[in-house]
């Protein structure tokens, strides 16, 4: 007589036997030494980027930035009343002349409409960290499952999402954008969503697929195969966490581009936004402030050196990060 093998029913319709305690110990086993290897790795890795300068210095720059972004609700909460400070409906009364230079109560002044300047400078930080956060996410989402997919199927498969690549390389970003917020009122997310589709399905994805070429011929991908584990589990178990280091620096680049485009785009007056640093800078500009020379600096330099710090800071932040994920350069500056 033959006995069916565990777990599969012995009659039709019958339900299969529960798996045995050993498996689901199994399980656990690998997947807390999975945890514990990723740890290692990031503590390795975390260790490499502080021995970088560069790395030092745009981490602490974006750490100012967060607490700039974070400062501001607080201090609207507790000290700063909103008739006078508010970025968008306040007013400084104290002020005879407006714009007004830097003073105690107004540390950085205040712009042509009597609105003080430090609260629009620490307003715009969170929103542009917010905007810069999505548009990465989104990005490094898209990217990593177009790059895998692409590289694990091929074919055509592959050739449609790199001719797509392609077009959209070859259109040009800012051109694009300004066209679109002619045609739809575009705010922060909308703005973030585009920025994210755009970079998902363009540069990023090509880059993302050559690393999941080199990851797919690795020998345990195809023993993952003949282990019979389907596509869907190769795909989002053995590649796309190794994709995860080299997605999270273009991440980081993502960011820079996204606040970048935002401020050209609030300098024009095309994003429906409450406050921006671009903002702040067209306020100046449609005043007659922006060629006043350094007489109204308080207009100009806040708002332009903020824009400059971050993105150099996430770029930075960026090429550092490029030394923990690439170990050639590593060999290299070593």
């Amino acid at each position: 007589m033959i006995t069916p093998p565990p777990n599969y029913p012995t009659f039709p319709g019958e339900s299969p036997e529960p798996p045995p305690p050993e498996l689901g110990r199994g399980r656990f086993r690998l997947a807390l030494a999975r945890l514990r290897l990723a740890l290692r790795s990031f503590k390795n890795g975390w260790a490499i980027f502080l021995e970088s300068r560069i790395g030092l210095l745009s981490l602490a720059t974006i750490v100012i930035f967060a607490l700039m972004a974070i400062s501001h609700p607080i201090l609207m909460a507790t000290v700063w009343d909103a008739g006078t400070y508010d970025p968008v409906t306040g007013y400084a009364f104290d002020q005879i002349e407006q714009p007004a230079p830097p003073s105690w109560r107004h540390p950085l002044g205040t712009d042509p409409l009597g609105r003080d300047v430090l609260s629009q400078l620490l307003s715009s930080t969170r929103s542009e960290f917010i905007l810069g956060l999505t548009a990465a996410l989104v990005t490094v989402s898209i990217a990593t499952t177009v790059g895998a997919v692409a590289a694990y199927y091929g074919g055509l498969v592959d050739a449609f999402f790199m001719r797509l690549a392609d077009l959209i390389i070859a259109l040009p970003a800012i051109s694009l954008l300004i066209v679109l917020s002619a045609l739809f009122r575009l705010n922060f997310f909308h703005l973030a969503l585009i920025i994210g589709v755009l970079g998902g399905f363009g540069g990023t994805a090509i880059i993302l697929k050559s690393q999941a070429l080199s990851i797919k011929v690795k020998p345990y991908i195809e023993a993952a195969r003949v282990a019979g584990g389907s596509q869907f589990h190769i795909i989002l178990v053995h590649i796309i966490p190794n994709l995860l280091p080299l997605s999270l620096l273009y991440m980081m680049f993502t960011v820079t581009g996204a606040i970048f485009a935002e401020a050209i785009l609030s300098f024009l007056g095309l994003l429906d936004v409450r406050m921006s640093w671009g903002i702040m800078i067209h306020t100046a500009n449609t005043g007659g402030y922006l060629l006043g020379g350094t007489r109204y600096w308080w207009l100009i330099l806040p708002a332009g050196a903020s824009i400059t710090l971050l993105c150099s800071a996430f770029y930075l932040g960026g090429r550092a990060l490029d030394e923990v994920v690439n170990p050639r350069l590593r060999r290299q500056y070593d």
